[in-house]
């Protein structure tokens, strides 16, 4: 296909606490490891859209972006569904990316508690 395109690059952690240090913590750990397994420049981050599980609602994840010096990219933040048998103190993260990457390159990250969440994408 070649070329520059949009294309959306998932992640996702908990924290282990509902402080404002633990989800500024491991939002900063996600989103480091986001850039760097994906070769990202800040620059060519469209936007990015937060969301937290209702558990976690001490301070906004996308703190950590602007703390990482994202001043202009646009972030969002929103609650995520509370599903049954599924990871509470959840953060996950949707990274809109103009990359010549094909969808295949892209490298997803789920960590700690949401490693659940996409087992299929676990290391061998």
């Amino acid at each position: 296909m070649g070329g520059v395109m949009l294309r959306g690059i998932r992640g996702a952690t908990t924290a282990e606490q509902n402080t404002a240090r633990e989800i500024i913590l491991a939002t900063r750990e996600l989103l480091e490891l986001l850039v760097r397994e994906n070769e990202i420049d800040p620059e060519d981050i469209a936007s990015v859209i937060f969301t937290a599980t209702p558990d976690l609602n001490a301070e906004f994840p996308a703190l950590a972006a602007r703390e990482m010096g994202w001043k202009h990219v646009p972030l969002l933040c929103a609650v995520e569904m509370s599903v049954p048998g599924r990871p509470g103190k959840c953060i996950r993260v949707l990274l809109h990316v103009n990359t010549g990457k094909s969808q295949k390159e892209l490298k997803h990250v789920y960590l700690k508690g949401a490693a659940c969440l996409r087992e299929d994408l676990l290391p061998e």
